[in-house]
């Protein structure tokens, strides 16, 4: 049987996302209506640049906070340090002439590396110098004449905080003027962190020693916490649910504070234990846990590595590719890896993982297991911590997204933690490295795509359906996505990879059939609900591809966490 297309046009998500999903056949894509004519309706638009816009940084410093001297110029075009104040000449005087001069400053970063700056500058009607430092050993010059409004952009190489210098000389009076601001870009790289448990609410690690009730939540102080700093903008955590007693879902949100959840992370059922990576951001140095369920839960958060705004690793996006799978002797020796075995992998400088990468991201499938347990991937040269990458009962298939720091050696370490063997299968879909340059940029989370909610019905087996994601702005490296099947009429499992093909194509039947993925994202029997967290590479096009890769229909949702942006 021939795989087949659902075509999402560009009506679906203006603006952003662009997307009204449609059939189409063996002999093209042909997108159909708008949703509104069908008996369903179409997932909800978002404006990913409005999204941008609301989580951007400000900055000021008024005229107030002008320094004015008198006889010497300031250092045109030098820079100061960051978080180096202004320094005002020694022969400081009041000015005769041009007595208003005074320059006033704000800005905004909406970027991952890139600054906004407004500069209003107060003065007579004289000739002006004005020098902008941008506190990272650049500058740039311009001339006015008398009271001006400057706008100037600037993307800066790396994250972090940076003092903004800019000088007004009035060579005529014999004046200068000078303010600075700090900024911070609103982009963060990550930092790995050995897997390290945050909370047990079985044990009262982070939480009472107590179940989480029905719809209840449990608030979790990530900032500060051992190694984590206090200014961690975001943190990537594998969040297990168990002991389950009721059908439902838990939402990681930012803050202690409960906020009503539109999304989920990890699904659940009577007697389930599952884990689901999380990567979310962080205030005030809280994020909160919320049982959107009938029944009380325990929950296990274990944290590999966090994000903040000041220099450290960059993200790359790879097309998946299989790294290591028992099976076949793939990556590691042929056969089950035994109970409380380890086995070593290779990883950095291997098939696109540069040397001196810090972390990779990983997708982990367990397959075949004779009975339950666990696996938990580390860095090589490290005791085996008491955490949890992925939980797996007998017989079954399950995958879930892991991030791990890499060893001194370049390897990585996975330990079967059950006591009967296990078939493993690794997939990397990206790498953390200093050589990186795409940060991360949270947002509040939304759902971009749930066929339940659409007019076109389930996503058919042997198909695919590709999602523009229009961003307005070049540099996207991938996305965070958290993805869910939901109502699977049979056994199955989900590939997320970067579509060759340009949007364009597709609007104008042409596109050429991409090759189906060999690696898998999730893993589905008949009737489960089963959700991944997926770091999809945009690729050349910011069209990504959702594959059924099962025979049977599936319901899919589609939730949208951040991305990677290099500018």
């Amino acid at each position: 049987m021939r795989n087949r297309r659902l075509v999402v046009s560009a009506a679906f998500v203006a603006a952003a996302f662009g997307l009204v999903p449609g059939l189409a056949h063996a002999a093209g894509p042909v997108p159909v209506g708008p949703a509104s004519a069908g008996h369903g309706k179409a997932a909800p638009a978002v404006d990913l640049d409005k999204a941008r816009a609301a989580a951007a940084l400000t900055f000021a410093s008024p005229a107030d906070r002008t320094v004015r001297t008198v006889g010497n110029p300031p250092p045109a075009g030098r820079h100061k340090a960051a978080g180096a104040p202004a320094q005002a000449p020694a022969q400081a005087q009041a000015a005769e002439g041009n007595p208003g001069l005074a320059v006033a400053l704000s800005g905004s970063s909406h970027t991952a590396h890139g600054l906004d700056l407004e500069s209003t500058v107060t003065s007579a009607g004289a000739q002006l110098d004005i020098s902008i430092a941008w506190g990272d050993g650049t500058a740039e010059r311009v001339t006015a004449s008398g009271s001006t409004v400057l706008n100037n952009s600037h993307s800066y190489a790396e994250v972090g905080t940076y003092t903004v210098t800019v000088s007004v000389w009035d060579a005529t009076n014999k004046v200068s003027a000078v303010n600075t601001t700090e900024i911070v870009t609103a982009g963060a790289d990550f930092t790995p962190h050995a897997p390290t448990r945050l909370l047990d609410t079985r044990e009262g690690v982070g939480a009472p020693k107590a179940k989480i009730g029905r719809w209840g939540m449990t608030a979790l102080k990530v900032g500060g916490v051992g190694k984590i700093p206090a200014g961690v903008t975001a943190v990537a955590l594998n969040v297990t649910v168990t002991n389950t007693t009721a059908y439902g879902h838990i939402a990681v949100q930012p803050g202690k504070e409960y906020v009503e959840p539109t999304t989920s992370n990890v699904n659940y059922v009577p007697g389930q234990t599952v884990p689901n990576l999380v990567i979310v951001p962080v205030h005030e140095g809280y994020v909160h846990l919320v049982n959107n369920g009938a029944g009380s839960v325990d929950l296990i958060a274990d944290v590999t590595g966090y994000f903040s705004r000041t220099e450290s690793s960059g993200y790359t996006s790879l097309t998946p590719v299989r790294f290591a799978d028992t099976r076949e002797g793939l990556g590691t020796v042929k056969g089950q890896v035994p109970g409380y075995g380890t086995f070593g992998l290779d990883i950095a400088d291997r098939r696109g993982v540069p040397k001196g990468a810090t972390a990779v991201s990983l997708n982990v499938t367990v397959t075949n297991p004779k009975d339950a347990g666990h696996l938990t991937a580390f860095p090589s040269g490290q005791a085996a911590p008491s955490t949890s990458s992925v939980n797996f009962s007998a017989g079954q298939t399950v995958a879930n997204s892991v991030i791990v720091p890499i060893g001194a050696d370049g390897r990585i370490s996975i330990r079967n933690g059950g006591w009967a063997p296990t078939d493993v299968v690794v997939d990397v879909v990206g790498y953390y490295s200093p050589e990186s340059k795409a940060a991360f940029m949270p947002l509040v989370p939304n759902r971009l795509l749930d066929t339940r909610s659409w007019a076109y019905g389930p996503l058919p087996g042997r198909s695919y359906v590709p999602v523009p994601i229009y961003t307005g702005a070049p540099g996207i490296e991938g996305y965070v996505l958290n993805a869910t099947v939901t109502n699977p009429r049979g056994d199955g499992f989900l590939s997320v990879s970067p579509d060759p093909n340009s949007w364009d194509l597709y609007e104008n039947g042409t596109a050429g059939w991409p090759e189906p993925p060999v690696s898998s994202t999730l893993n589905w029997t008949f009737g489960a609900t089963v959700p991944n967290l997926a770091q999809a590479s945009a690729g050349r096009n910011n069209v990504i591809d959702f594959w059924n890769q099962g025979w049977d229909d599936i319901d899919l949702v589609v939730d949208m966490f951040g991305f990677y942006a290099k500018n």
